[in-house]
């Protein structure tokens, strides 16, 4: 059974640090391109930032040299480091796993991020 279990959200204020985790179990870690999406009520889920089974990454332009995607294929683990928070990042935040292999993709449940003025 695949399971994406996404930890660290929480309540933070403007200008501080939150750490999220993903973990993965139930699929090959390491073959998986991996990302952060996020969603707000009435919104559709956007893209926060991706890391490739190789390693490479890619941010949205709004979170651009404030957050940092990284993973740890021994431990099947996704991190997003968030500095500077806003308002407007507040969000559910959730993991995703793309399988480009076997063409599956999976996600996590979600942690709620709320950043408060």
């Amino acid at each position: 059974q695949v399971q994406l279990v996404e930890s660290g959200g929480g309540l933070v204020q403007a200008g501080g640090s939150l750490r999220l985790s993903c973990a993965a179990s139930g699929i090959i870690f390491c073959i998986n391109d991996m990302a952060w999406y996020r969603q707000t009520p009435g919104k559709q889920r956007e893209l926060v930032a991706t890391i490739t089974s190789g390693g490479n990454t890619n941010y949205a332009d709004s979170v651009k040299g404030r957050f940092t995607i990284s993973r740890d294929n021994s431990n099947k683990t996704l991190c997003l480091q968030m500095n500077s928070l806003k308002p407007e990042d507040t969000a559910v935040y959730y993991c995703h796993a793309n399988d480009k292999v076997f063409y599956r993709e999976f996600w996590g449940q979600g942690t709620l991020v709320t950043v408060s003025s």
